[in-house]
C-alpha cells in the first residue's frame, strides 16, 4: 500500500491540489496530512483519496476542519493519533510539541509522521522511522511524501505550481 504524506498546506489550495493529484498518479493509495491545513478548504482538497488528519498549530477552526473531514469521509485524530494501514502503525502528529512527539514514539509505531519544521526529514529512531514530507507553504521548494508500506521505500516529491 502506498500513502502519501502532505504537511503545512497553509490555506495554499493550487499546491495542495495539484499534490494530492501528483501523489494519485504516483500510485497513493491513502492520504495522512500532518496539520495546519488553515481553513476547510485545504481538507475538501484532500479528497482525492481515503485520508488521515490531525491538527497543527495553525488549525484554529477546529470544529469548521473536522465538519469539512466528515463531509469528504476522512478520519480526524484530533491533534495526534495513530492509524494501522497494510499491517504498519503509523503515529501522525503535527509536530509542535515535542512532549507530544515523544509520547507517541515511545509507543514504538513502525513510522511516525509529522510537519511543523516545513523541512523534508527522513530517519529512524530505535525501530520508528520519523517523517516529515516538508510542505506546501514557506520552503524553499514544495514537498509532498509518498510511502510504500510494504517495500519501506519512501520518496519526497517535488509539487511546483505557483
Amino acid at each position: 500500500m502506498r500513502v502519501g504524506i502532505v504537511s503545512d498546506t497553509h490555506d495554499q489550495r493550487l499546491r495542495t491540489t495539484a499534490a494530492v493529484r501528483l501523489l494519485i498518479a504516483e500510485g497513493a493509495q491513502a492520504l495522512i496530512h500532518c496539520g495546519d491545513f488553515t481553513s476547510p478548504d485545504i481538507v475538501h482538497a484532500c479528497a482525492g483519496l481515503p485520508g488521515y488528519y490531525v491538527f497543527g498549530n495553525n488549525d484554529w477552526d477546529e470544529k469548521g476542519l473536522q465538519r469539512a473531514m466528515e463531509e469528504v469521509g476522512g478520519t480526524c485524530l484530533g491533534r495526534s493519533g495513530e492509524v494501522e494501514l497494510a499491517g504498519k502503525r503509523l503515529a501522525v502528529n503535527h509536530g509542535d510539541v515535542e512532549q507530544e512527539l515523544r509520547r507517541i514514539a515511545n509507543r514504538s509505531p513502525d513510522y511516525l509522521l509529522f510537519g511543523h519544521s516545513h523541512q523534508p526529514t527522513d530517519e529512524r529512531k530505535g525501530r520508528t522511522r520519523w517523517i516529515n514530507p516538508g510542505a506546501l507553504y514557506r520552503a524553499r521548494s514544495w514537498t509532498v511524501a509518498l510511502l510504500d508500506l510494504e517495500s519501506d521505500v519512501l520518496r519526497f516529491l517535488a509539487v511546483d505550481v505557483r
